[in-house]
């Protein structure tokens, strides 16, 4: 399948600092594609770059066949952004919000209330319409983001953290009506997120990013697979680690402020030995590896879930201090 997002060692740089190092990225048309990584590995900024808020400072990139350097204009006219921060207008109703910008992108008078229609109906706002934003609940007023970056039929939506801030139901609903609209309008959607379970329930494909490069691409499930085995935490007063590690059915161990996360064959199996070899343990805890594991087994390191995200306005802000 064709690709309608490609990158070429494109990179960014902010005086000694590389944001972005050289990333080379292929997304086909009508994915779901995931950037997942903590704040401060990249993401943002390829997504600012792509959607010509950043300008690289090296590489190539287009956008549904639009080079990101000498057709800013085009690619912005084929493209929708739901950023970070809600930027609705809370004095405005939900409906009126939209028709403003159906008026900005150009859609003429006859086909805006039907589509404005067709899009409400799709989140579940009609019978809100006509309040005004400033009622409506979070949740509420990310759907309103949502169907806003649809109005003009973008070939790609970009979303930035299109969760962050939500509460657990919100989330679910949030990724119930993305998965609608990417099926419904055939529209490639790329977001940024630090939720695993986001990334998982959502994707198609997942890059996972940090210091500014991916380190690991493919579906969820092959992600995962690429982990094997179980994961077994421990909590405990000491280790052995060299003995841990010379255990047959023991893949891996990451030890860290008294806890233990360790890889292993079978854990339903070979748990009763392994907890005989730790003594004073505290906690214990058996599951299937996730995404997490994934990003630690890569990285060494965990992907805190509460990590603060900085918005694309702030690089473009920071972009633009330091010039072009």
């Amino acid at each position: 399948m064709a690709s309608i997002i490609k990158t070429e060692k494109l990179k960014k740089t902010y005086g000694q600092i590389t944001a972005v190092d050289e990333l080379d990225l292929e997304v086909e048309k009508g994915m779901i594609f995931g950037f997942l990584g903590p704040n401060g590995a990249g993401k943002t900024t390829t997504i600012g770059m792509l959607t010509t808020i950043i300008r690289p400072t090296s590489g190539t990139a287009t956008v549904n066949g639009y080079s990101v350097i000498n057709e800013p204009g085009k690619i912005r006219s084929s493209i929708g952004i739901v950023f970070q921060d809600f930027s609705v207008d809370t004095i405005l109703t939900g409906r009126e919000n939209l028709d403003m910008s159906a008026q900005l992108y150009g859609i003429q008078k006859a086909q805006r209330k039907d589509r404005i229609d067709e899009l409400l109906a799709l989140v579940e706002l009609t019978k809100r319409a006509d309040s005004l934003v400033r009622t409506y609940s979070g949740g509420m007023k990310r759907r309103l983001e949502l169907v806003r970056g649809l109005l003009h039929r973008p070939a790609v939506l970009f979303l930035d953290e299109p969760t962050l801030g939500l509460d657990p139901r919100s989330r679910v609903t949030i990724w119930k009506y993305i998965k609608e609209m990417a099926e419904r309008e055939k529209t490639t959607i790329m977001l940024t997120t630090h939720y695993m379970e986001e990334a998982e329930e959502m994707c198609d494909q997942v890059a996972i990013i940090d210091n500014g490069k991916i380190i690991k691409q493919g579906t969820p499930e092959e992600l995962i697979d690429t982990v094997g085995g179980d994961i077994v935490y421990l909590k405990a007063k000491r280790y052995d680690e060299k003995l841990l590690r010379n255990l047959d059915f023991v893949k891996d161990i990451q030890i860290k402020d008294g806890c233990a996360t360790i890889k292993v064959e079978n854990a339903s199996l070979n748990l009763p030995e392994l907890m005989r070899m730790v003594p004073d343990i505290e906690k214990v805890e058996v599951r299937s590896p996730t995404l997490s594991d994934v990003f630690l087994a890569y990285t060494g390191r965990t992907l805190k879930e509460d990590s603060g995200q900085s918005s694309w306005m702030d690089d473009a802000m920071r972009y633009t201090t330091q010039g072009r």
